[in-house]
């Protein structure tokens, strides 16, 4: 007679497969090695204040009237406020009228009717709690409906060298529409922010209006952000600071740009690679 076999046992316990313990390991350590290179190390390499340390702990984006993050800061005038209205007078920007219902019935008109309006006034924006102290623009067609345009605070009454700091926003309203949050009529700003700061930059140098140029950390290398009417931006993050010619002297000469440290230089080098192929796309 044959031997029956053993039935299997229901209540034995199937073999548990090992985790790749290795596998996981090496993930983790990757996963370590990513949060401490973009949350630690990049933003320390990639914040100088060497020419103006009061600023390392200032904030680099505006607000608007509602508190949301409006316009990054990209631009700064090293000089007093007589010698920054010469500057900008000098290369071609108009001082914005005040809000009123006069200049807001006004700047309607002209979008409508496609009518010039050189100073026509700006919204407001907010950094550290203040309205833009000055404002500025420079027509770019028939009205106002396209426009540079650059607004600026106050940002230290006395910076690195000992003259007040102008900290600014400079951006280009490409048309008018709607916010994405509110509804509201607005102007819509291109999204390469940086392309109207060198526009700026290169307006007051061809002035003879710029002693020297150098750059200082603002909000960071930034791809994907939006201002406080959800219009998109990006930019390599850096303010460029224009030591303005003393007394409202016109110089002759190019202003000497001084170099930032090496890490900022490799930075930017890469991010021009970016930006080229964002303005592509």
């Amino acid at each position: 007679m044959t031997p029956l076999s053993p039935l299997p046992n229901p209540a034995r316990p199937r073999p548990r497969l090992r985790p790749a313990r290795p596998l996981i390991a090496a993930l983790a350590a990757l996963a370590a090695l990513y949060l401490a290179a973009a949350y630690a190390l990049a933003p320390a390499l990639w914040r100088h204040y060497e020419r103006q340390p009061a600023l390392a702990v200032k904030p680099m984006t505006t607000t608007n009237a509602l508190g949301l993050a409006g316009d990054a800061l990209n631009i700064a005038l090293e000089g007093s406020r007589d010698e920054a209205l010469c500057a900008m007078r000098a290369a071609g920007w108009r001082a914005a009228d005040p809000i009123t219902l006069r200049s807001s019935a006004k700047i309607a008109g002209s979008v409508l009717l496609s009518r010039a309006y050189p100073t026509a006034p700006v919204s407001d924006l907010f950094y550290d709690g203040r309205r833009q102290d000055l404002a500025f623009e420079k027509a770019a067609g028939a009205s106002p409906r396209a426009r540079h345009h650059v607004r600026f605070w106050l940002g230290l009454a006395a910076g690195g060298s000992g003259r007040p700091l102008w900290l600014g926003a400079a951006t280009f309203d490409r048309g008018v529409g709607v916010s994405h949050y509110t509804g509201q009529v607005t102007h819509h700003i291109a999204p390469d922010i940086d392309a109207e700061r060198d526009e700026l930059a290169q307006d007051l140098a061809s002035a003879g209006a710029v002693e020297a140029s150098y750059s200082v950390s603002g909000v960071g290398p930034t791809v994907f952000a939006r201002n406080g009417g959800g219009d998109p931006y990006f930019t390599d993050g850096e303010i460029a600071v224009e030591r303005l010619a003393p007394d409202c002297q016109t110089l002759a000469s190019a202003p000497p740009n001084l170099a930032p440290p090496t890490a900022i230089a490799v930075k930017n080098a890469a991010f021009s690679w970016l930006k080229a192929l964002w303005r592509f796309l």
